[in-house]
């Protein structure tokens, strides 16, 4: 069986933040979704868990941030082509979430862009020619 990700995040605006992931591309699985959480699935291994503040304190003791001031992790979607990557972030963009937070990638071979959720998550959307992909970190490094 292939490993899954589950990444957890805090929102403070649970149906806010289904509508949002729905619209990237997400899809709501009813059977782990309730008033407390929403499980958020990109593909069979990728999985968001939006979770309200005081559910995801009873996993931590630690403080949330506010993930519009501070960065912990940045996370990261591949993408088919140049066009699909522009076509999520302005995807994002109609949805409601911050475009391009991040400086935009472009090597030629490797693209990519970002937006933020209404939380202020940073997703990075990102697409790399198969051929150069192959070739591993030199091939982008040179362009």
């Amino acid at each position: 069986m292939p490993k899954m990700i589950f990444v957890n995040l805090p929102v403070t605006d649970l149906e806010r933040s289904k509508r949002f992931y729905e619209a990237v591309g997400a899809a709501n699985e009813p059977k782990f979704t309730n008033e407390a959480a929403a499980m958020m699935r990109f593909s069979e291994q990728v999985n968001v868990m939006l979770l309200t503040h005081d559910f995801f304190r009873t996993f931590t003791t630690k403080q949330i941030p506010d993930a519009h001031s501070s960065a912990q992790v940045l996370l990261c979607l591949s993408a088919d082509s140049r066009g699909e990557v522009d076509a999520l972030v302005d995807t994002a963009r109609a949805a409601g979430g911050r475009i391009d937070p991040t400086p935009t990638q472009d090597f030629g071979s490797m693209y990519g862009r970002s937006f933020e959720d209404p939380d202020g998550h940073i997703w990075e959307v990102m697409w790399m020619d198969p051929a150069a992909a192959e070739q591993g970190a030199g091939a982008f490094e040179s362009a």
